[in-house]
């Protein structure tokens, strides 16, 4: 049984910040995460993909806030339970809960917060007939490591930015990139589609559009596609490829997490904004692109503010009798669970004959 102070379920950047600020208040942390690495969203699908709504950072790649976070947060000695997903919860007669994994690990916290992103994520398949016997044979949904295209032939599917960012990303990474649309026109930021199209130009991607793929073929792993074009004559290419990615996007699902009794809205979670982002049962909050109230903002700025405010009630709930005045760090510093102290260096005091 592991025991904690403050049960977060999802390590992406909301939850890890939870950490930072509930470190801050003396009190332990433990993440659960579906995915093998912290990160969410941001190790899992984009991490080479720049953000630029982070305060104090002009641009920052995914993967790097991520880092950062976890830099951040270190001195406060988390634990974490990866790839496994919170499956059940229970609650105890004084309060507290237990929350159990698919794997069967259970832990025991008096706060859970629920921190799980836009839920488990699904990717949105092609109807084309056997591509599961392809799976991981050269098809992959999410791109993780660009280095596994490096000189092969890629043929990336889909018209959106996902499609056209990685179709741009792997032109200096795969021998060959063909990029293939339904349609004339994409639904992506405009100067990725104008790079697209200087890179076709020069011969750095072949672009296919109106256009589907229509099979794919192969013995033990995958060796071509057949790309139907969308024309009067309907026009076949079958094209020798390594690997072919369709992105078109991904399907989030709460899961589990949608049988625990907790209010919920249009696949996200109703919390209390007016005070600390509560859900209906007390003890259990939601922080991040998990919950909905009004005025939300799936924003992961957002998503700090609620994990600074939960930080503050959890505390409450956990210590009833006790006040905590708060302190800016500034002022205080930050002092690690591992012994470590951080605070700005104190002012020489002279005496003035």
């Amino acid at each position: 049984m592991i025991k904690t102070d403050i049960l977060i379920i999802g390590a992406g950047p909301t939850g890890l910040f939870t950490v930072f600020e509930a470190g801050l208040l003396k009190l332990k942390c433990h993440l659960i995460d579906a995915l093998p690495q912290p990160g969410g969203q941001c190790s899992e699908i984009y991490p080479k993909k720049p953000i630029y709504d982070i305060p104090a950072f002009p641009e920052v790649l995914a993967g790097d806030l991520v880092n950062n976070l976890m830099e951040q947060i270190k001195a406060f000695e988390p634990g974490f339970t990866l790839g496994e997903r919170a499956q059940t919860i229970d609650k105890l007669d004084d309060g507290t809960f237990i929350v159990t994994t698919n794997k069967g690990t259970k832990h025991h916290a008096p706060v859970v917060a629920i921190a799980g992103g836009l839920g488990s994520f699904e990717p949105r398949k092609p109807p084309i007939a056997n591509i599961v016997n392809f799976e991981d044979k050269g098809v992959e949904y999410i791109i993780r490591d660009p280095e596994l295209y490096r000189n092969k032939k890629v043929v990336i599917a889909g018209g959106g930015d996902s499609a056209l960012d990685w179709s741009i990303f792997l032109a200096d990474v795969a021998s060959e990139v063909t990029l293939v649309h339904r349609r004339n026109e994409f639904r992506g930021a405009l100067d990725s589609v104008d790079r697209v199209k200087e890179l076709k130009d020069i011969g750095k991607i072949n672009l296919i559009t109106p256009a589907e793929i229509d099979q794919v073929n192969g013995n033990e792993k995958l060796e071509s596609v057949l790309i139907r074009k969308n024309n009067e004559a309907s026009e076949e290419i079958l094209l020798e490829v390594d690997h072919f990615i369709p992105l078109f996007g991904l399907s989030p699902k709460l899961g589990p997490i949608a049988d625990w009794g907790l209010e919920i809205e249009k696949n996200a979670i109703k919390v209390n904004n007016s005070l600390d982002y509560q859900t209906n049962i007390p003890g259990i909050y939601a922080i991040g692109d998990v919950n909905t109230y009004p005025g939300k903002l799936k924003l992961i700025l957002c998503g700090f503010h609620e994990a600074t405010l939960m930080c503050q009630s959890a505390y409450q709930r956990i210590f009833p009798d006790k006040k905590y005045v708060m302190k800016y760090t500034t002022v205080g510093g930050v002092t690690g669970f591992d012994g470590t102290k951080k605070e700005a260096p104190k002012a020489v005091v002279k005496a003035i004959n």
